[in-house]
């Protein structure tokens, strides 16, 4: 864009951000006014001397061109402005994911023309019989203004997705940076950060990362400005965990836990050599972090809460009778008191002014003025029905606003009619429609808010091989980083945050599912660790890997699952069954398991069990053997792995498994949302004629598309494992069982297979299934085949699948 060109340029001088990231800056300020622009670019740039004068120069500037131009050239302008970038970023070509050239375009868009039983197109539904819209659903939304073709163009942005773009550049390298450190001055805790206290200048390791920090909190206060409340900022300050930087030993910093939380370190440190966590301070720190958190977070909602509209803001009708309302009264008129209306602060809005009623006789009565009225005009004091008046003329203003806001994001982030009805279906599935429906009607600041932050469609296609992006974003309520709710101190990261929001508010849940406290997740991790007890004797077998390695004597003991209930429909013949297999380095280390000091980790001891990749082929070989003799697939089944990338091997059977596995490549880290991409990429693709693609969303299945049953296998958990399960929730044409591999007696095995229950537990398009240490091979296949085919499989069933299938040349 040649009208970008120059403020993009002086921009850069000021912002050390690429190209792509300037021109969404840009983009963004420019639908602002021009109060809203300098304020915008104020806190993005600071208050320097050369930031005030990039700000006056753009605002002044940037309205020239159109000054300049007949409303149809300007017309002609804007279309050339929103068809020069696709949303994805991908400069007008088709992305690479986009699918071959069907089905046809006529038949995508008959299939997105289609409405539902309950929609007209609008998220959460539309009216009822009389026109209006219900309590708890969203009415229709406005038809597009644009295309559907040039919507697709369209670069849509909002503050937290420019804020979210600027941090997703240098997430992933700092979070890979704090975990190098860790490891290298061996703390296992992801928690503590390596300290070393030192007055001079020091060029360690620890003090390089802590200067990376330093010169990453613009980035981390352009990160709050977005994500705090409206209003928020004016009761709230952003800040961070660097003390020395905002006033003397951080006395006038704002950040509420350097003084109410200890260091894991404890209150006095040497200066000489680095400093070691200390475990009696480590967990009165973790004690304190909770209950501030707590605290915090109850107070943080209770504020957001009580800042929401007093009026219905969809409401125009009512809006009118307020203003009339308070108009009369405000002249003089007892008949309508004013005590119905909502408080608010005082505003400078002009009020209405309304004759009196007429009196006896068909003459006007004049109210009767107060001798010091006149006074209280000439020195600007206003009476408590000026006040009234001016108080709701103000909520009224500020209502309208508010709607305003809401129906330009929405129209913005869903801009044409199959966009609307994909997110629909998607609010239906997950079963938020009605939790939305009244957010957006009773509390539309926090609608507005989550709206921006996409809460309420699904996730991008494009998001699951990024490195980072917005639901990678670590959350460190100590250090400053902010998560998107009110409540969000105590999560790990946004993808955590975002899941158990709508966990808590899917229709049917009953009471709020907080996310156990560290404590209470340790607690939980040891009791079931407690509970293991010896396999059933029955499901011997003197070829399990345990006992071929001879790595110790017998089974370990194992917790035994819930009882099998089946919630999906059982298994047909159309499904369609594949397999992805985590192979992160952790699958070929030798096995160990943390040692701990109450809550902090000291080292790591071995454990007597065969490696994870080898228990892993075992449980392949047998599942996938078993299974071509239940339903004849003698071909074999599709084998995917993923750890920071994902491949394809190959279609796997039992003569050709040993053969296969030598494509399968150990090593890096454990990005499950990669190996999930390539699956569903797969089976759409054998099953495209029944789905439809959308550019942004990626493939949807139809009401003729086969499910999908996959079998997962972890190892421990993935970075990305809370995407993954948000992923599933919208889900209706995929059931995972997941195969959880452990450590013999690791707290942490069975932290992540508690987490992996709850999910278990609310989302039945998940089962899950783990052992830890000498696996009973047989018993884990029969558990798994029990849930991946979705029916009681007895004894004898099972034994008769577990015979060699009768394969032929």
């Amino acid at each position: 864009m040649t009208s970008q060109q120059q403020p993009l340029s002086e921009l850069s001088k000021l912002l050390p951000l690429d190209e792509d990231s300037l021109k969404q800056i840009i983009t963004y300020t420019e639908t602002l006014s021009d109060a809203e622009a300098a304020e915008h670019l104020r806190n993005l740039l600071g208050d320097s001397l050369e930031a005030l004068d990039f700000i006056t120069s753009f605002t002044t500037q940037r309205w020239a061109p159109a000054n300049a131009m007949s409303t149809k050239m300007n017309d002609s302008k804007a279309d050339d402005k929103t068809s020069e970038k696709r949303l994805d970023g991908s400069n007008g070509h088709p992305p690479a994911y986009d699918p071959p050239a069907y089905p046809p375009p006529s038949a995508m868009a008959s299939k997105a023309s289609q409405p539902s039983s309950d929609s007209k197109g609008a998220p959460g539904g539309t009216g009822n019989s009389n026109g209006q819209a219900p309590a708890f659903a969203p009415p229709a939304y406005p038809p597009p203004t644009t295309s559907a073709s040039n919507a697709l163009r369209r670069p849509h942005t909002n503050k937290v997705i420019e804020a979210a773009h600027i941090r997703a550049k240098d997430e992933q390298v700092m979070q890979n940076a704090l975990q190098n450190l860790q490891f290298k001055y061996q703390i296992y805790n992801s928690e503590i950060e390596p300290e070393h206290e030192f007055d001079g200048y020091c060029s360690c390791p620890i003090h390089q990362y802590q200067r990376m920090k330093y010169n990453r909190y613009r980035v981390q206060e352009f990160w709050s400005q977005a994500v705090m409340y409206p209003g928020q900022h004016l009761r709230e300050k952003s800040y961070n965990d660097n003390a020395m930087s905002q006033g003397m030993y951080g006395m006038f910093s704002g950040n509420p836990y350097t003084y109410t939380v200890i260091s894991p370190y404890g209150r006095f440190q040497s200066a000489w050599g680095i400093q070691r966590p200390r475990p009696e301070y480590h967990a009165q720190s973790i004690h304190q972090t909770i209950d501030l958190n707590n605290k915090l977070n109850a107070e943080a909602q209770r504020k957001i809460d009580a800042k929401e509209p007093k009026i219905d803001i969809w409401d125009e009708s009512g809006l009118s009778t307020i203003m009339s309302d308070v108009a009369i009264a405000g002249s003089g008129d007892k008949k309508r008191p004013i005590e119905k209306l909502p408080p608010e602060k005082p505003t400078s809005e002009k009020r209405q002014s309304v004759s009196a009623a007429p009196g006896d006789g068909g003459t006007e009565k004049q109210p009767k003025k107060s001798k010091l009225a006149n006074f209280r005009k000439s020195v600007g004091l206003k009476t408590s029905e000026e006040k009234a008046a001016s108080n709701a003329g103000k909520t009224v203003a500020q209502g309208v606003a508010l709607r305003n806001e809401i129906l330009a994001e929405e129209n913005g982030r869903w801009p044409d009619e199959q966009w609307r009805q994909l997110v629909t279906s998607y609010q239906e599935k997950v079963g938020m429609t009605q939790k939305i429906g009244d957010l957006r009607v009773r509390h539309p600041i926090q609608y507005l808010h989550l709206l921006r932050a996409g809460y309420f469609e699904p996730i991008p296609v494009a998001w699951a091989n990024l490195a980072s992006n917005p639901l990678k974003f670590s959350i460190e309520a100590s250090a400053g980083w902010r998560g998107i709710t009110p409540a969000w101190r105590g999560y790990e990261d946004t993808a955590e945050e975002r899941l158990y929001w709508v966990l808590n508010h899917r229709e049917g849940s009953v009471g709020m599912r907080m996310k156990p406290d560290f404590i209470s997740e340790m607690n939980m991790a040891r009791a079931r660790m407690a509970s293991a007890v010896e396999p059933p004797p029955e499901y011997f077998a003197a070829n399990d890997t345990c006992h071929l390695q001879h790595t110790s004597d017998g089974y370990s003991k194992q917790v035994m699952p819930a009882p099998f209930v089946a919630y999906d429909r059982p298994e047909v013949p159309t499904d369609d069954t594949m397999i992805l297999l985590d192979v992160s380095g952790s699958m070929d280390f030798d096995p160990v398991r943390p040692v701990y000091n109450q809550y902090l980790i000291t080292g790591y001891t071995p454990s007597t069990q065969p490696k994870n990749k080898d228990v892993a082929k075992a449980i392949i070989r047998r599942f996938t053997d078993a299974m071509a003799n239940h339903d004849h697939e003698f071909r074999g089944y599709d084998l995917t792995t993923f750890s920071n990338q994902a491949s394809y091997i190959g279609t796997i059977n039992h003569r050709n498994l040993d053969h296969m596995w030598r494509n399968v490549r150990l090593g890096g880290g454990t990005r499950v949302m990669t190996g999930w991409q390539k699956v569903k990429e797969l089976h759409f693709q054998k099953h495209s004629a029944s789905a439809i693609h959308h550019p942004i969303y990626g493939w949807q299945a139809g009401p003729e598309t086969p499910m999908l049953r996959l079998l997962l296998l972890l190892d421990g958990e993935a970075t990305d494992m809370d995407e993954f399960e948000l992923d599933l929730l919208g889900l209706s044409w995929a059931h995972v069982t997941i195969f959880l591999i452990g450590v013999d007696g690791c707290p942490h095995h069975h932290r992540h297979a508690n987490e992996l229950q709850r999910i278990s537990d609310v989302n039945h398009h998940v089962s899950f299934v783990d052992a830890q240490g000498n696996t009973p091979e047989r018993f884990v296949t029969h558990e798994l085949l029990k849930r991946h085919l979705g029916y009681q499989i007895t004894m004898s069933e099972f034994e008769q699948m577990e015979e060699l299938p009768p394969y032929s040349e």
